[in-house]
């Protein structure tokens, strides 16, 4: 829903909430633009509707986001813009948590970003980034990557990095990721507040701050 202030991130699981993912020209939120919104909304744990729009980003999609995406400037040309496709992205999110991989540095600014500049106001659903999550639930992984983890609990990865496929996924892995959480101690980080997280280093197990780099408070594990 719209507001004044941004949303909070938050650390821990809920049953209710809606997965985002977002497809773009970039990765530079001040420069690049959305060309694909996609969500899908969960009551109790369960899958009851989905959302997926492209969006024309009225400028030329660069080669190499097609690469990633396999968005093609042919498909876009018909679709309507951002300021077309927001408003029936906030009516499918409501005030539900929204839910994504990696969205604190990236689908949120995105999404912040173009809200503020087309409507003056922004987006204030509270969220959850599973990528600290992932790092807290699977530190014996080497990359945590949306793939990888799927990998990992063997979800399938096929159709990875369009954004309604990215979502499906990303909520198969938030709820195998919760059953982690629930085996694991939760310790709060005594200089910022943030969970803390097991992590492998070069000298073994230790506690580090899910919200590294900002917060680089580490702790041995007894």
């Amino acid at each position: 829903m719209l507001g004044e202030k941004h949303g909070k991130k938050l650390n821990n699981y809920v049953p209710d909430y809606v997965v985002f993912d977002l497809e773009t020209t970039g990765t530079n939120f001040n420069q690049d633009v959305i060309i694909e919104i996609s969500a899908v909304k969960v009551v109790k744990r369960q899958v009851t509707d989905t959302f997926s729009r492209l969006v024309n980003p009225k400028r030329p999609i660069p080669y190499y986001a097609t690469a990633v995406n396999g968005i093609t400037n042919e498909m876009v040309a018909g679709e309507p813009g951002i300021k077309e496709v927001l408003p029936e992205f906030f009516a499918f999110i409501g005030d539900e948590i929204l839910v994504g991989h990696n969205i604190h540095t990236f689908d949120m600014k995105f999404i912040w970003n173009a809200t503020e500049a087309l409507f003056g106001r922004t987006v204030s659903n509270d969220y959850i980034d599973t990528l600290p999550m992932a790092r807290q639930c699977l530190p014996q992984l080497s990359h945590h990557k949306l793939v990888d983890i799927a990998s990992y609990y063997k979800i399938s990865t096929a159709g990875a990095h369009r954004a309604l496929n990215d979502c499906m996924m990303n909520q198969q892995c938030f709820e195998k990721m919760r059953e982690e959480l629930e085996k694991q101690p939760k310790k709060q980080c005594p200089m910022c507040g943030e969970l803390l997280q097991k992590r492998n280093g070069r000298y073994g197990m230790f506690w580090g701050c899910s919200s590294f780099p900002q917060c680089r408070y580490t702790e041995n594990c007894r």
